[in-house]
Formats: C-alpha cells, structure tokens, sequence
C-alpha cells in the first residue's frame, strides 16, 4: 500500500481540508482527523487523534477512551504517565478536567502507528528497521524498569514511528504506575497476541511481561503476526524473539541481553541504529505527507479575548 490519502492514518487532501463547521470539539482542541487506519485490522487501546487548540496555537495528539472503557481509570493511568522517562516514553501533557469527558493530550509530532507503517511498506519492515525498533523500545523498557515501573501495555499499536525513533503510547490503556497495577485482560482494544501469558490469566503485570509484549510487537513488525510459528520469524532475530514469547517469564532474556542481541554488539545501541534510512522509504514519505495535511488542515479559531489594562492615573 502506498502513502496515498487515508493510508498514513490522517488522510491528506479531502477529509484534512473538509469544511471547518463540521469539526468535533473535545475539551479545548477541535479534532482534525484519526491517527489510526481502521484498515489495519488492528485493536487500539484507545481512540487516537491530531486536534488543534481552539485558538490555532497548539498542535496535539489527543487521546479518548474506547466505549465501554473507564473513564476514570483511563485518567488514573494517563496520569501516571506524567511519571516516565525515557527518550521513547512521550508521556501525557495535558488531561481533561474532573466531571468532564475523558480526554488526555501530548505535543503532536508526525507519527505513523506501527500497524500504519507496514500498510504504508506494503509488509514486514527491514530488518535494520526492526533492530532499530527492538533496540530503542528495549532501552526505554529498561529506564522504566529502573524506576520499578512496568509498563504493562506494548503492542503494534501502542507503538508510534517518528523520523527520529518510536515512542510508546496509549498511556490510557497501561499501568504506568507501578508493575502490581491492576490486571491487564479484558479491557477494550488490547491486542490478545501482545498480552503476557500471565497477564491474560488475570496476574498483575511485572517487567518481564514487558519483555514478551516486546517480543510479540517485534514479532508483528518482522512478519505481521504478533504470534508467528518460530519457521515463520526472519533468522536474524529467530532465537531472541522466541525467547521472548517464552511463557515462561524466566526463561526470557533480561532487556540488556535484548539490546546486545539486537544490536549485534554494538555498544551505541539505538544511537548508531537511529540514523538516516533506520525507516524505510514510504514510511518518510507518509510522516512528511501526514505533517503537510496537519499543517494545511482549515479549522476555526477561536479569537483570543484582548486584556485591556486599566487606565492609569498620572499626576504632575
């Protein structure tokens, strides 16, 4: 597939540059299109968009629970977010208000979902772009662990592509909080493949349950199934890959092994990988078609009261 209108998740053109009275507004941000490409077949923990501050000034993704969802843990753990580190983590900047629709916002950059970006490739992503993603993914994982954080929820759509790397997201969906946060099954939009064994089971989430999501997710982005036959996965991450979906969660590999194997060594980790041509060629060109429809999307703007100071008395 290729990045024409509608494939990047923010349709160019039509949809982008439709008739600004025919908007939706949620909380202060006026919603420009969908970041995610129903398409791709693939459950999004939560409902994703770019929107527009009402006065024009700031450009956001805006996320929304799923129906059915809880707002209020929806907020909880969007909240929680505002607690990671990391290059990858990209947590919450702005939450709706209390007794309001549930809403949470961060900066937008352009960002393809990961699901999106093998759409747009037409496949399987190279495998530079994997180690790069596996590498990058891990070390954020591992910075969230040293905070003895889990992050509880990676998936093929929690994951964000950007010209300089991805980013984890769907904070709305996770428990960020601490790795005995509530269980993780039955909650709408989680992807089944991605979810740790023990997860599934109904356990509370822990590090290691990262590893196997990580592994299911690098599995998607190698093959296209979150859970390939062992024959299926390129050779080149055959042996670390299934180590991670072990269902054991001791017999997976710690995340340092992870970045050493996925790096081949190389002591730079996501640095050296992260450079130009870590994505493919289609995949640059949906970010910077996506970025020029944001750019050109017509919406209202809200004129900003002026603040008249009062007259001021001068004396001679």
């Amino acid at each position: 597939m290729h990045a024409t209108e509608g494939t990047t998740g923010v349709a160019a053109g039509g949809r982008a540059g439709r008739a600004a009275g025919a908007r939706r507004r949620v909380g202060p941000y006026t919603l420009i299109t969908a970041l995610d490409d129903s398409r791709t077949r693939i459950p999004v923990p939560e409902r994703r968009y770019v929107a527009r501050s009402t006065d024009g000034r700031h450009t956001v993704l805006l996320s929304l629970p799923h129906q059915g969802s809880d707002p209020q843990r929806f907020l909880a753990e969007a909240d929680a977010s505002r607690y990671l580190l990391g290059p990858g983590s990209a947590p919450a900047t702005a939450l709706a208000a209390p007794g309001g629709p549930a809403w949470y916002a961060r900066p937008y950059l352009p960002v393809l979902p990961l699901p999106t970006a093998l759409a747009v490739h037409g496949g399987p992503l190279p495998e530079r772009t994997v180690r790069a993603l596996g590498v990058a993914l891990a070390e954020t994982l591992a910075i969230l662990h040293g905070q003895g954080l889990a992050f509880a929820g990676v998936s093929p759509a929690a994951v964000l592509l950007a010209a300089y790397g991805p980013q984890l997201s769907c904070f709305g969906a996770v428990r960020a909080a601490a790795p005995d946060g509530m269980p993780r099954s039955g909650l709408p939009g989680l992807e089944p493949g991605s979810l740790p064994p023990e997860q599934a089971s109904g356990g509370r989430p822990r590090p290691l349950g990262d590893v196997y999501a990580l592994g299911a997710t690098l599995a998607y982005a190698a093959t296209g199934h979150t859970a390939p036959e062992r024959d299926e996965l390129p050779a080149a991450f055959r042996s670390v890959i299934s180590r991670c979906l072990a269902r054991d969660p001791g017999a997976r590999p710690p995340l340092a092994e992870l970045i050493d194997a996925l790096a081949n060594g190389d002591s730079s980790g996501s640095t050296t990988l992260l450079g130009p041509g870590w994505l493919p060629g289609r995949v640059i060109a949906a970010l910077a078609h996506q970025s020029a429809a944001v750019l050109t999307a017509e919406i209202p703007v809200e004129a900003v009261p002026v603040q008249l100071s009062p007259p001021t008395s001068h004396s001679n």
